[in-house]
């Protein structure tokens, strides 16, 4: 059967889009497209094939902050990407949190979680 779904392009929450744009650019996407040039509202970014788009949120879809989605990228090296992305100043050295760096998970992966300024969940991961 040919296949009829290509890809899935995720729309993730931003309550500053600029920032947004700024942040995927230190984890090495580079913009597709914005809907305006001085404010956007609507933005896209992409890296390796991947496409992200970023859309402005007004602050009512905000009230829980912390229950933002998370979106699981699944990489070539996972030290490489963790190397990469604290080179490029995108996530600190001294984070915090269970999977802040690389490290082997009881499911079977090796994965580090960063999370964007809106909060959105970024999982790096490997099957191990």
């Amino acid at each position: 059967m040919e296949k009829l779904i290509e890809a899935v392009i995720p729309v993730l929450m931003s309550r500053d889009v600029a920032a947004s744009l700024a942040f995927y650019e230190k984890l090495g996407f580079v913009e597709v497209f914005r809907d305006q040039a001085d404010s956007p509202r609507y933005a896209a970014v992409a890296r390796d094939g991947l496409e992200l788009q970023l859309q402005w949120q007004d602050p009512s879809h905000w009230d829980h902050v912390l229950d933002r989605p998370v979106y699981r990228f699944y990489v070539s090296d996972v030290e490489r990407a963790y190397a990469e992305f604290l080179r490029s100043g995108a996530i600190p050295a001294s984070g915090s949190g269970p999977w802040c760096r690389p490290g082997d998970t009881p499911w079977g992966t090796r994965e580090f979680h960063v999370r964007d300024p809106d909060g959105n969940g970024l999982q790096f991961y490997r099957a191990v």
